[in-house]
């Protein structure tokens, strides 16, 4: 869902810059308080903008479910798995930030994106025309998890979760569904979205001699999508073209910014920051429409 994607950047913007500054190795209080009124602060406002914006023209319902695994051939399950991974990856960066030891920062932040993005299942939960999705809450679980099992085994990401962006032609058919303008259909059109899971290349092969910032790189993107479950023929009593939905899946190759060398503290601020985005390559796709193709550059 769009305002999980939404919560999402919000939550990663305003960690930024705590995130990058110094860890300690014993505890400070003053940091740790910071931390829990940060996320808390987080946590209260990301719920009253639910209940008081986003479901304010909604009636509010019994506590039902609702069976969304099909829609948008999953690319929405790509996204809360994305926004669970990377809540969990700032709320252990962020203990570890206030000294707390790894220990503790697993068991209290590794399980953050599954605490903040439950609250927005139960939401729907509660209200007409949404439901508690089952399938978005698995998803939410393997994103914490992805996260928290790495930094358990490995005390590392040699797997990250990615995400790239190119906007696709299709909201001019659907405005109201897929997004009316470009920053609307950056969240709602979901024809746009690739989600990848980014593997550093040296640990994965073995091979010493790759440079540590070399990932190798799968995504899944889907194409052809004008609504949630198929399309219609007409939209405001205009045809709509008819379109295959169809899957993709991508093998390419990425940079890991986060482990770019360089001694200036802002600029490695911002490598580590633009990390969660895929650096365009040449990309092998696989769809059922075409079959194989190579894709230049894939952004």
């Amino acid at each position: 869902m769009c305002k999980v994607k939404l919560l999402c950047l919000f939550f990663i913007l305003g960690s930024l810059q705590l995130l990058h500054a110094q860890q300690l190795d014993t505890l400070n209080k003053r940091r740790l308080r910071t931390v829990v009124a940060l996320e808390s602060g987080f946590y209260l406002t990301g719920n009253a903008y639910l209940q008081y914006v986003w479901y304010k023209d909604h009636q509010r319902a019994p506590f039902h479910f609702y069976n969304d695994n099909k829609g948008y051939l999953q690319i929405d399950k790509c996204g809360h798995a994305f926004g669970a991974y990377h809540y969990s990856r700032i709320g252990y960066q962020a203990l570890r930030w206030a000294g707390v030891n790894r220990k503790k920062a697993l068991i209290y932040g590794g399980p953050l994106g599954l605490v903040l993005q439950t609250p927005i299942e139960i939401f729907d939960g509660l209200y007409d025309g949404y439901g508690f999705s089952p399938g978005d809450m698995i998803a939410n679980t393997f994103g914490s998890t992805l996260f928290t099992l790495q930094q358990a085994v490995w005390d590392d990401q040699i797997i990250k979760m990615k995400f790239s962006y190119a906007a696709s032609s299709y909201p001019k058919f659907n405005p109201q569904g897929l997004g009316a303008s470009p920053l609307e259909s950056f969240f709602m059109d979901y024809n746009g979205h690739t989600y990848w899971l980014s593997a550093n290349a040296r640990k994965i092969t073995g091979i010493k001699k790759l440079p540590d910032w070399l990932n190798i790189a799968v995504g899944y993107s889907a194409n052809g999508m004008l609504s949630e479950f198929k399309n219609y023929n007409y939209y405001n009593y205009k045809f709509v073209p008819q379109l295959d939905r169809y899957r993709q899946w991508l093998f390419s190759l990425d940079i890991d910014l986060s482990k770019i060398k360089t001694k200036h503290k802002v600029l490695k601020s911002i490598l580590t920051q633009l990390n969660v985005l895929k650096i365009p390559f040449p990309a092998l796709e696989y769809n059922r429409i075409n079959h194989f193709r190579f894709r230049p550059f894939y952004y």
